[in-house]
């Protein structure tokens, strides 16, 4: 399995179905190894993740590790925490910040993607694009509304509001989520890396 999902990376990090869309041009952006417990899905790279490469590696991953707990050397744990957007490159921008994710992507490689990581225990949804594409007709009217219902969405699914610094005005208007939310997102976030440092040895 282990083989088969480095290919599979290789794969991705190769496509260039979306290019003719893309300002910037390809550059995917995604980790992952078949031990890890823990998946990561956002939007896609900003300008800055596009130029490093490295997923998160801005503002909103500060606040994403902040709010769960961990730092640096636990997130980028490739055999512990699975980085998969719902976009891989960077869409461009539009009026009111950055263009939603391609919709080529999550179709076309997500399934395949998480066929060979068979050991996810906690999915993470952040913002409204993974919440879609993952919940379906279990997601509520309103990213509020799905966030406050997770309960709903079992033990394996998290839906989350972005980490952005753009959702400051969101997060001090639904103070709720930071008092009732993220004291469960760090203990399940803290429960799915400790077995994952039970497994064997990272893949």
């Amino acid at each position: 399995m282990a083989e088969v999902l480095l290919r599979l990376l290789d794969e991705v990090r190769a496509c260039r179905v979306c290019e003719p869309h893309l300002p910037l041009g390809c550059r995917p952006v995604l980790r992952g190894r078949s031990s890890a417990r823990l998946l990561v899905v956002g939007q896609a790279p900003g300008t800055k993740v596009h130029a490093s490469g490295i997923p998160w590696d801005d503002a909103s991953g500060k606040r994403l590790r902040e709010w769960m707990g961990v730092g640096a050397e636990t997130f980028y744990d490739e055999s512990r925490v699975a980085i998969v957007p719902m976009g891989f490159c960077y869409p461009g921008r539009g009026k009111g910040g950055d263009l939603p994710p391609r919709p080529e992507c999550a179709p076309l490689w997500h399934p395949r993607l998480r066929a060979a990581m068979p050991n996810i225990a906690l999915t993470l949804l952040i913002g409204r694009y993974a919440q879609a594409y993952y919940l379906g007709a279990e997601r509520r009217a309103t990213l509020a509304e799905t966030v406050r219902a997770w309960r709903s969405y079992g033990p394996s699914l998290l839906p989350l509001p972005h980490p952005s610094p753009r959702n400051t005005r969101w997060l001090k208007q639904n103070a709720w989520f930071e008092r009732e939310v993220v004291p469960v997102l760090r203990d399940r976030v803290r429960g799915a890396i400790r077995h994952s440092a039970r497994l064997s040895p990272p893949s």
